[in-house]
């Protein structure tokens, strides 16, 4: 797939490796060209993985992130850009965001930064969260009002001249990877092989499923080891106690063996179902 680039905006390290990793190897391995946006350093992030919960590592976490996102980008063979805003963190209900934090600048600074990588990178497809963020974080639900702010402007030659030569990008997808529909089918179909699940208590805690229906499947099944790889690279968000990790992979390829997406916007005619984010493009 010649010629084809593919961005996908995500909001900290790690969420590219837990939300269509598996699509994004797929498609580097056709030859398309992959730019993965990373709006912040991730340095307020949870350490998930107690073995590395100890003082020296917090104490150098914003460059430990960066180094973790590396390697993933090494491992999906895309390249990786971090836009450079602090990372917000998940505030306690009542409690206030930093100042001065990705979710709280200005919408017209962190869409400029995201027009620039629009109009350097000049991509057909881009991916990123829906309104819900996926889930209720701030630097989530931000990165969807940016995105959407930046594919508005990236086309439009006075707005943000200084963020160079327009753009138009052709489609816009949401993801709608690990679903409470992905989980419980997960579930029911490692209990039926006989097998203890660890699903359950976390069907317990997921929301609503997500408030778009899935459009489109990539079919990607042989890239879910790259996909796995990439997300333990983040060694410092990936529990590896965490059900994520328990299912048996080889079950996971027989029941559900896509990566699911919504899509949003298109300025070329398509077909629903798609089983191709370039479905439209290639002639």
């Amino acid at each position: 797939m010649p010629n084809f680039r593919l961005l996908s905006v995500h909001a900290h390290p790690d969420d590219e490796s837990s939300k269509g990793a598996a699509t994004l190897a797929h498609y580097a391995s056709l030859g398309v060209e992959i730019l993965v946006v990373t709006c912040t350093g991730g340095e307020r992030g949870d350490l998930l993985n107690p073995a590395l919960d100890r003082p020296e590592v917090r104490a150098d976490l914003p460059a430990i992130r960066r180094r973790e996102m590396a390697e993933a980008a090494r491992i999906l063979g895309v390249r990786q850009h971090f836009l450079g805003f602090p990372d917000s963190g998940l505030p306690a209900n009542g409690e206030e965001l930093p100042q001065d934090c990705f979710a709280t600048r200005p919408l017209t600074e962190v869409t400029a930064a995201l027009v620039r990588q629009f109009r350097e990178f000049r991509p057909h497809v881009v991916l990123t969260y829906d309104e819900t963020g996926g889930y209720p974080h701030p630097d989530h639900l931000r990165t969807h009002e940016v995105t959407l702010a930046a594919l508005a402007a990236a086309p439009v030659a006075n707005q943000f001249p200084e963020a160079g030569t327009p753009w138009q990008p052709s489609k816009l997808y949401y993801h709608a990877r690990l679903s409470r529909a992905w989980f419980q089918t997960l579930h029911e179909a490692i209990l039926a092989s006989g097998r203890d699940s660890a699903m359950g208590e976390v069907l317990v805690e997921l929301p609503p499923e997500p408030p778009h229906p899935i459009t489109t499947k990539i079919h990607c099944p042989e890239h879910f080891a790259t996909r796995d790889r990439a997300l333990r690279a983040h060694a410092t968000q990936s529990d590896p106690a965490h059900p994520f990790f328990a299912h048996p992979r080889d079950l996971e390829r027989e029941v559900w063996p896509t990566e699911d997406y919504h899509l949003a916007w298109s300025t070329v005619p398509t077909t629903i179902p798609e089983s191709d984010l370039f479905a439209g493009l290639r002639d």
